[in-house]
């Protein structure tokens, strides 16, 4: 399977059309069509559904769709690493991080190397342990900011201070908004929303105190926002970090802190024997030293 094939096959895919794809790509629509379906030859999967006005994706053809992206930005990754000037300190770098005020570290030392390096540039993909990790694995991302154990066979990190808290949010108008604190008893029969991360980091039975079986859990969310909003709607409470969410003001929301607090050991996380470019290097060093500092 050839790269420039998968190229072709996303045209298509983005434009819903093989004249269209044609071109963009400044082919031929005979070409392109026999490039395409050899390539479902190889593969021994349709990938399309033709139509008389346009095109759509089987279900192989969807998913051929998510990795040929993922290849893409890989190879473009790699090329603008491999291209950088050796003289000059430049380049993105990527972090996967789930929402935590930790995120104020990254954002300190990338002012700081900025304001020394204007030509680099930061980018945060927001998602879940198990998202930035997959991302991590892939080579999508140079770092992964999630909190937890590390599988140190695969991979090396650098700790961080663990500055979130957990909390419960929940509607102004509720009666448990009435307390300064909120216990686990106080939420036993309660409709509750947590984390993906939380229940794949098996915390609750920590926070709560008893057997996670005895809780009600109503829906998981991946970031927090999807979760006040069912909290908003009335859908139960949500166990979460504080100081993510802003709850004051006009907020239908307010946040009450949980009487058992855990504190989950927050990582910048990299590859085990991971190449790293200069700045990337330059940002892991400036990360140690801010780290450091604080302790």
């Amino acid at each position: 399977m050839e790269f420039r094939v998968l190229q072709y096959f996303l045209a298509i895919a983005r434009e819903q059309s093989i004249s269209l794809a044609a071109k963009s790509l400044h082919l031929s629509q005979p070409t392109l069509s026999r490039q395409i379906k050899a390539l479902e030859q190889e593969l021994g999967k349709q990938l399309f559904v033709r139509s008389n006005k346009t095109i759509t994706l089987t279900e192989e053809g969807m998913l051929l769709r998510k990795r040929a992206e993922e290849i893409a930005q890989l190879i473009n990754k790699t090329k603008e690493e491999i291209t950088l000037s050796n003289e000059t300190i430049s380049g993105n770098i990527y972090i996967g991080a789930g929402e935590t005020e930790g995120i104020r570290h990254i954002a300190k030392v990338a002012k700081k190397l900025q304001s020394k390096y204007p030509l680099v540039y930061f980018h945060i993909v927001s998602g879940d342990k198990i998202t930035v990790i997959d991302e991590l694995e892939k080579g999508l991302i140079d770092f992964a900011l999630v909190f937890g154990e590390i599988d140190s066979s695969k991979y090396d990190y650098l700790a961080l201070p663990s500055i979130d808290k957990f909390s419960v949010m929940m509607r102004k108008d509720d009666a448990l908004a009435n307390l300064d604190i909120i216990t686990p008893e106080d939420l036993f029969d309660k409709p509750l929303i947590v984390s993906r991360q939380i229940v794949q980091d098996s915390n609750l039975a920590q926070l709560f105190n008893c057997d996670e079986k005895r809780l009600n859990i109503v829906a998981t969310y991946n970031l927090l926002f999807n979760g006040s909003l069912m909290v908003d709607e009335g859908m139960g409470y949500a166990l979460c970090f504080d100081k993510i969410i802003n709850v004051t003001g006009n907020s239908n929301l307010c946040l009450r802190p949980l009487s058992i607090q855990i504190m989950p050991k927050m990582s910048l996380v990299w590859k085990k024997y991971q190449v790293f470019t200069k700045v990337s290097k330059k940002f892991l060093n400036a990360m140690q030293k801010d780290i450091e500092n604080i302790f």
